[in-house]
């Protein structure tokens, strides 16, 4: 295996029967690199809108929790509080899931470049390029 980057259209991405041996089979294996790029960065900024949104939403006190019931009421008092606690959780539990989804991603891509070909390097650079440019609008704040 070559420990420097070249430019060649042979190459073995990732998993053995991923072998790449013709110019078309290299493009195609750009694109889908690409692509990878791409999405790890829509991950990246989707994981980070959701975080925002999930703490917005969520009330910071037993205060705010209680806040419109009638606390007087026992059972009135135990329906809000553990309401905004499991919503905690199932956000805490969905962030994790797109964590876990992120850092196989990346690991994927990082993995592909190190394939030390150049082409395939040049297409994550450009998915990350693409990715962050098209991913970053959705992160505005309204």
């Amino acid at each position: 295996m070559e420990m420097h980057f070249i430019f060649s259209d042979k190459v073995v991405l990732l998993f053995d029967f991923w072998s790449v041996h013709s110019p078309a089979g290299i493009a195609v294996s750009v694109l889908v690199v690409l692509l990878l790029a791409m999405l790890y960065e829509s991950i990246k900024f989707a994981k980070t809108k959701l975080l925002y949104w999930t703490l917005v939403n969520m009330p910071t006190s037993t205060s705010e929790r209680l806040e419109g019931t009638d606390q007087d009421s026992s059972s009135s008092e135990s329906l809000p509080v553990s309401r905004p606690r499991l919503r905690w959780w199932l956000s805490h539990f969905g962030l994790s899931l797109i964590h876990i989804v992120q850092v196989v991603i990346g690991y994927f891509v990082m993995l592909a470049v190190m394939s030390y070909n150049t082409w395939i390097f040049l297409g994550v650079v450009l998915g990350a390029a693409v990715g962050y440019y098209l991913a970053y609008p959705l992160l505005s704040i309204e």
